[in-house]
C-alpha cells in the first residue's frame, strides 16, 4: 500500500505511530481519537516560538527561550528530595539544567559531558545563577528544537511535545489524495488541494484563520460528506417499490369535517404530501416538523385512517406511556367505530397483552399505541402499513435506516418532532428524510403571554397563582435541578416543592427525573384529572402530553436555560380555552445574552424563529435536539458561520442527485468523513 496516494493510511490505528505506546493510545482514545485521522482535527490553540537561539548572558528570565550549551558537571545529591543539577555553558556564561524527580542515568544520556546540545524552557533564577528547570526539549540536532511549537488542549497524560511528535509524523506523510470535488466546487475554495489544506490548517500562523481558503475548502468537505451519506440513504429507501396505498379521500373528509376545529393550511399542505408518499410506489421516510401545539398529531392519525382503508395496519409509538395513551384516547374519540384501536402499556396484564399479539398476528387490530415495546421481535404484524414515531430525538441516521428496515417492503415511516431547529441543522439531522413542515398554529390556541420576575418578587408570583388556583386553573413549576448543589445556586425541584406544599397545603406534588416510570404516570395522571393544583418539575415535562387545565408554567433560573428548550417549556401550557402565562423567574446578575434570550422569548411565540436566534446566541451545539440527535458534532463547519457551505453542499448533492452522478470518486471523502457502514457497497 501506497502510504502517499492511499487515504486508507489515515484510518490506521494510532500504535502505527512511532512514540505512541499503550498507554498514549488509551488516553487518546478516551477522548476519542481511534486513528490518525481523528488526531487531524486535534487543532492547536496557540504556540511556542523556540526557533530563535539566545546566548546565556541575553536569557531573560520568566520567558521561554531556546539556547545552546555545553554540560560541563553533574551535581547528583545523595539526599533525596534535593534537585539533580547539570552545570552548562557557553562562551558568555553559565546555566543550571535542573531536575526533579528524574534518574541519574536519563540526566547523563540527555545531557552529556562536553557535547553540544539545544535545550528549550522556561528561563529562571535562582541565587543570581540562571536555571531551567525540567526542560521537555532537549536534543543534540538543534533543527528538532528551534521550530515554532503548537500547543494544544491537552489531553490528560499526554504531553504538548508528544501532540506535536506525532501530528508531525502524520503530516508529514499525508497522503495526496485525488481530487473529489468538482472543478466548480473547487474553484470557489481557490482550488486548493485537501492534502495542502490539512497542512495549513496546522500551521501556526493560520490558527484561528477561519475565513481562509484551506479551513473553508475542509469545512465544506464535512458537511458535504454528511449530506452525500444522508443522500444515499434517501435513494437507497426510494430503490424499494412498494405496494401503494389506494386511499379514500372521500372518507378522510368525512372525518374532517365532524373534528371541532378546522385544518390550518400547514396541516393541510403536509397531509396532502404524506398522503402523495403513501399511495405512491416508492417508500415513504418523512419527518413532520411543526412547532409546539401546531396539530401534528392530528395529521398523523389522519395519514393512519388513510392508512387503514387502503388494508393496512398502522403502529404508533409515543416516548412515554402517558403520551402514548392520549394519542390512543384521541383515536377512540375521532376514528369511527369500526377501526380496531389497541394500546400496549406497561401495565396490561400479560394475559391481555398476549391476546393483543395474536390480534396483530392475525390483522384484528387496525392501529396500535405504545412506547418502543410494540418494536419489539416478539411483536408481529400481518400487515403493517405505516410506522409513525413521535418525539425520537435519538433516532440517529442508523437507527432509522433499521427502522425503515424493520417495517417491511410495504411499511411507509413518518416521523414526528415538536422541536424546531434552524435548516441548516434540519438539513444535517434529518437530511436522509423527506420534510413536511408545520408552521401555523390553530386558530384556537391563544399566545402565551410571557413575563419576566425577579427572584425577591416571589411573593407577586405567588399572589397570581393564588388567583389561579381559585379559578381552577393548574401550574407548573419548573427548577434546573433535583437537590441542592452547593456548586450551582439554582434552586432546587425538592426544595421548592417543599417550600411551595407548606404555602399551598394538599395542592402540590413533585416529579423529576429520579422518580421511577410507575410513579411518574400515575402522578401525570392524577395532575390531568385536576387532583392537584401545582406540579413542581425539572425539566423532564419539556416534551409531553396535553394537560388543558395547566395555563401557567414558572420557569425558575431561566437565564440557565437556552431559548430553545424554555419556548418548548412555555409549551407545556395555552392548550385549553384559558388564557395562559408563562413567568421566567431570574436572579438579578443577568449576562448580556441572557437579557437578550428572554426578550427574544418575551416578544416571540415563534419556535422557528427562537431556534435561529438561540442558534446565534449559544452555538449550534447547545440547541435542543441537536445533542439528543444521534449525529456527530462537526470538527470545523459551523451552521451560523458557515451557512452559505450548507447551502452550496445542498445544491450541490441536488446536481449529482438529478445528473445521477457515479459517487465511487467520493469513497475517500465518505470512508474517512463518515465511516458510514450504510453505504459500504459503494464502489
Amino acid at each position: 500500500m501506497n502510504n502517499k496516494t492511499n487515504y486508507q493510511y489515515l484510518l490506521s490505528d494510532l500504535s502505527s505511530l512511532k512514540g505512541v505506546g499503550t498507554k498514549t493510545k488509551n488516553l487518546l482514545k478516551k477522548k476519542n481519537i481511534n486513528n490518525l485521522f481523528d488526531l487531524l482535527w486535534k487543532l492547536p490553540k496557540s504556540y511556542t516560538d523556540r526557533s530563535l537561539s539566545s546566548k546565556i548572558k541575553d536569557l531573560k528570565i520568566g520567558e521561554i527561550q531556546t539556547v545552546t550549551i555545553i554540560p560541563q558537571k553533574y551535581n547528583f545529591p545523595r539526599v533525596r528530595k534535593l534537585p539533580n543539577r547539570v552545570l552548562c555553558s557557553d562562551e558568555t556564561g553559565v546555566i543550571d539544567c535542573v531536575f526533579f524527580n528524574s534518574y541519574e542515568g536519563y540526566i547523563k544520556k540527555i545531557l552529556p559531558l562536553g557535547r553540544e546540545i539545544t535545550v528549550s524552557g522556561k528561563i529562571g533564577n535562582y541565587r543570581n545563577k540562571y536555571q531551567i528547570t525540567n526542560p521537555k526539549y532537549i536534543s543534540e540536532d538543534s533543527a528538532l528544537i528551534k521550530q515554532v511549537h503548537n500547543k494544544y488542549s491537552l489531553t490528560e497524560g499526554v504531553s504538548e511535545k508528544i501532540y506535536n511528535k506525532i501530528l508531525s509524523q502524520i503530516i508529514s506523510n499525508l497522503p495526496d489524495l485525488s481530487e473529489w470535488h468538482s472543478k466548480n466546487i473547487i474553484s470557489k475554495f481557490q482550488s486548493i488541494s485537501w492534502n495542502k489544506s490539512i497542512k495549513e490548517l496546522h500551521k501556526p500562523e493560520n490558527i484561528g484563520n477561519y475565513k481562509s481558503n484551506f479551513y473553508q475548502r475542509l469545512a465544506f468537505d464535512e458537511i458535504f460528506s454528511t449530506f452525500l451519506v444522508n443522500s444515499e440513504i434517501r435513494k437507497k429507501i426510494k430503490k424499494f417499490k412498494k405496494k401503494n396505498k389506494i386511499l379514500n379521500i372521500s372518507k378522510q373528509n368525512s372525518l374532517i369535517n365532524n373534528l371541532d376545529f378546522s385544518l390550518t393550511n400547514d396541516q393541510i399542505k403536509s397531509l396532502n404530501e404524506i398522503n402523495k408518499d403513501l399511495s405512491s410506489s416508492k417508500k415513504m421516510f418523512r419527518l413532520l416538523q411543526g412547532d409546539v401545539g401546531s396539530g401534528k398529531t392530528i395529521v398523523s392519525l389522519l395519514a393512519s385512517i388513510n392508512t387503514i382503508n387502503s388494508g393496512f395496519q398502522v403502529a404508533l409509538m409515543a416516548p412515554t406511556e402517558i403520551l402514548a395513551r392520549q394519542h390512543y384516547n384521541l383515536a377512540k374519540n375521532i376514528f369511527p367505530k369500526n377501526i380496531n384501536i389497541e394500546i400496549i402499556s406497561g401495565k396490561s396484564e400479560y394475559k391481555k397483552k398476549k391476546e393483543i399479539l395474536k390480534k396483530l398476528e392475525d390483522k384484528q387490530i387496525d392501529i396500535i399505541f405504545g412506547t418502543h415495546a410494540i418494536f419489539q421481535k416478539k411483536v408481529i404484524f400481518k400487515k403493517l402499513g405505516l410506522i409513525i414515531i413521535d418525539e425520537q430525538h435519538k433516532f440517529g441516521v442508523n437507527q432509522r435506516k433499521k427502522l425503515s428496515d424493520k417495517g417491511g417492503v410495504d411499511c411507509d415511516v413518518l416521523l414526528m418532532t415538536a422541536t424546531p431547529i434552524p435548516r441548516t441543522l434540519t438539513m444535517t439531522i434529518y437530511g436522509d428524510m423527506d420534510l413536511s413542515i408545520i408552521r401555523e398554529k390553530p386558530m384556537s390556541r391563544k399566545p402565551i403571554k410571557t413575563y419576566s420576575k425577579l427572584e425577591a418578587k416571589i411573593e407577586d408570583v405567588l399572589k397570581f397563582i393564588n388567583k389561579e388556583i381559585k379559578l381552577n386553573n393548574q401550574i407548573f413549576w419548573v427548577c434546573p435541578l433535583i437537590e441542592e448543589s452547593k456548586k450551582l445556586d439554582h434552586s432546587s425541584a425538592v426544595k421548592k416543592f417543599e417550600y411551595l406544599k407548606k404555602k399551598f397545603p394538599n395542592q402540590v406534588c413533585l416529579l423529576h427525573g429520579k422518580t421511577d416510570v410507575e410513579e411518574k404516570n400515575t402522578i401525570l395522571e392524577n395532575f390531568l384529572k385536576n387532583k392537584f393544583k401545582i406540579l413542581v418539575s425539572t425539566t423532564i415535562i419539556e416534551v409531553g402530553i396535553d394537560f388543558p387545565n395547566a395555563n401557567v408554567i414558572v420557569i425558575e433560573n431561566a437565564n440557565k436555560f437556552g431559548l430553545s428548550q424554555l419556548h418548548q417549556l412555555r409549551g407545556r401550557v395555552g392548550r385549553g380555552n384559558n388564557d395562559s402565562t408563562c413567568i421566567l423567574m431570574f436572579k438579578s446578575n443577568l449576562s448580556e445574552n441572557a437579557k437578550k434570550r428572554i426578550k427574544i422569548l418575551k416578544d416571540s411565540n415563534d419556535g422557528f424563529l427562537i431556534s435561529e436566534e438561540d442558534m446565534k446566541i449559544r452555538g449550534f451545539g447547545d440547541i435542543l435536539g441537536f445533542k439528543q440527535s444521534g449525529i456527530k458534532n462537526f470538527k470545523l463547519a459551523d451552521p451560523i458561520h458557515n451557512s452559505d457551505l450548507f447551502l452550496l453542499a445542498e445544491q450541490e448533492i441536488k446536481r449529482i442527485e438529478n445528473t445521477k452522478e457515479d459517487i465511487s470518486k467520493f469513497k475517500p471523502l465518505i470512508k474517512l468523513y463518515d465511516r458510514a457502514d450504510i453505504i459500504n457497497d459503494i464502489a
